[in-house]
């Protein structure tokens, strides 16, 4: 059994509606400095993390959302203090179904022609909160004073998913019911680059590759699209699911994709050449093809890489959360979780935070020291696609471990 951290509930309203107050994503921001989660209602939390993990020390595992403000001192964010953070509840004004963090890097530069006047100029410690809403809208907040910055409104449906480019170049994709991606510049006063098409149905999730290079989409009818985001081209699709697949994650050296489906599995693809290298499984034994949508007790939610690139989280509706090696066949830990919607690692992979209804649930996550031969394999295939490493003048043992194939 894995071991609970701390949790932090979502403040009972007097009426306590239950409709509307599902917790559909929860986010890490890039530096570590904040946690966000959708409270259901409209209303977003956005709470520093260093202070969240000295509650859970101080308070033991309980934790009410709304009890933290009263430690927290607020700063006034033009007083030079703004990357001191402080905690903010953001009402978003519809249904949140997504959330992104966004950070910038001021040398890189922005993809679009080169506009002189902007808004926003977006400096070095810019970090972005991005809300996909359930009108299509999508919202993108300061998260150190928590204002409203930019109103994107191009989707006529949910906004499932919702994805920043990690080169801090500020590009943002958007999945949404309405078939479609849509790639917006931040930088460029949100305007939107691109339309992707290709989904014959609800887009559930995205995920950019490492290098930003490649987005990964997944759908409906067990759609799992690869796009080159240089082109903005279809590089292909990954066949293998069985049913809706809702929720995808590159591997931190971009080697790995993982993808959860409702067919009661989570798939490890080799995304350069499309092919599964490993099968984790959430019902025994496992449906075939033709019954892989009636095990909805098994349906998996959500789906997550550790920073470690050894270990992935799995959240299914049989109410447990589970942690996986990659090169192990069953479960290394296990928790207990009814109602889970979504999970993800913390910034630097020790904590797994999971949303239920309103509230979240935080877990140790399983550590060990990683190999010196796991180490020196990431370090490569951060720079080399399975094509080139396969050409490589080594003994065929050292290839396949390079390619995650033993």
């Amino acid at each position: 059994r894995s071991r609970a951290v701390g949790e932090l509930l979502a403040p009972t309203s007097p009426f306590d509606k239950k409709c509307g107050r599902e917790n559909w994503t929860v986010a890490f921001a890039p530096d570590g400095s904040y946690f966000a989660w959708s409270q259901g209602h409209r209303i977003v939390k956005l709470v520093p993390w260093a202070q969240c993990l000295h509650n859970f020390l101080l308070h033991g595992t309980k934790n009410v959302a709304n009890s933290i403000s009263t430690r927290l001192p607020r700063q006034n964010s033009d007083s030079g203090q703004k990357n001191k953070p402080c905690e903010h509840v953001i009402d978003c004004g519809d249904i949140v179904w997504s959330l992104a963090f966004g950070s910038s890097v001021p040398e890189k530069q922005s993809r679009c022609v080169n506009i002189e006047w902007h808004r926003f100029k977006f400096g070095q410690d810019q970090l972005l909160l991005a809300t996909g809403l359930n009108n299509g809208r999508i919202k993108i907040w300061d998260v150190y004073t928590g204002k409203l910055l930019l109103n994107l409104m191009d989707h006529t449906e949910v906004v499932r998913d919702l994805t920043f480019a990690p080169d801090g170049s500020l590009i943002l994709v958007s999945a949404s019911r309405d078939k479609t991606l849509r790639v917006w510049d931040l930088k460029d006063d949100g305007n939107m680059m691109k339309v992707l098409r290709g989904h014959q149905n609800w887009v559930y999730g995205c995920a950019f590759s490492p290098d930003s290079s490649v987005l990964c989409s997944v759908g409906a009818s067990k759609a799992v699209f690869l796009w080159d985001m240089d082109k903005y081209s279809m590089i292909q699709k990954l066949e293998g699911h069985h049913n809706d697949v809702v929720a995808c994650e590159f591997s931190p050296d971009g080697a790995l994709l993982a993808t959860a489906s409702y067919d009661t599995r989570v798939y490890v693809w080799d995304p350069h050449v499309g092919v599964i290298l490993m099968e984790f499984g959430h019902l025994f034994p496992p449906p075939t093809p033709i019954f892989a949508g009636g095990a909805n007790d098994r349906w998996v939610r959500s789906v997550s890489f550790s920073h470690d690139g050894l270990h992935i989280a799995s959240l299914a509706d049989d109410k447990m959360v589970r942690f996986w090696r990659i090169d192990e066949e069953y479960p290394v830990q296990v928790a207990p979780l009814n109602n889970g919607l979504c999970c993800t690692f913390s910034t630097d992979g020790s904590v797994l935070a999971a949303g239920q209804d309103g509230s979240v649930y935080f877990w140790a996550t399983p550590r060990q020291v990683s190999s010196l031969q796991h180490l020196c394999r990431m370090a490569i295939r951060r720079v080399m696609p399975t094509s080139q490493v396969r050409n490589l003048p080594i003994p065929p043992k050292v290839v396949e471990f390079l390619c995650y194939q033993i």
